[in-house]
């Protein structure tokens, strides 16, 4: 089960994902990046994915797109908090150096 929570902050708006983000659950995560991103007015996005074990290749699709929708609305778009799991999909899809990616959300705020 996928849980998403968003914190808007005055620097910065995170999502905060916890549990399993697959095929049946990567249109939550697609929708919720997406609504904040068309709302947001800190100019910053951080995904922070310390709850996450596990992200597939859907998951991975909803946070290309989210990155997308960010440089054309000129908005900062980063990961943070990546576990192992997510971090080697990432590496395996050569998308690592895509994303600004933090170790943490404290990190990525001082980023």
């Amino acid at each position: 089960m996928l849980r998403i929570d968003i914190e808007q902050l005055p620097e910065a708006a995170i999502v905060r994902v916890s549990g399993d983000a697959d095929m049946a659950s990567s249109a939550q995560l697609r929708d919720a990046v997406l609504d904040l991103l068309k709302t947001c007015t800190q100019g910053r996005v951080i995904v922070s994915m310390a709850g996450a074990n596990y992200i597939d290749s859907s998951a991975v699709a909803s946070l290309v797109e989210g990155l997308q929708l960010a440089t054309r609305r000129r908005v900062r778009f980063g990961l943070a908090g990546l576990n192992e799991g997510p971090l080697q999909v990432l590496r395996v899809t050569r998308l690592i150096d895509v994303f600004e990616v933090h170790a943490s959300e404290e990190d990525a705020l001082k980023a």
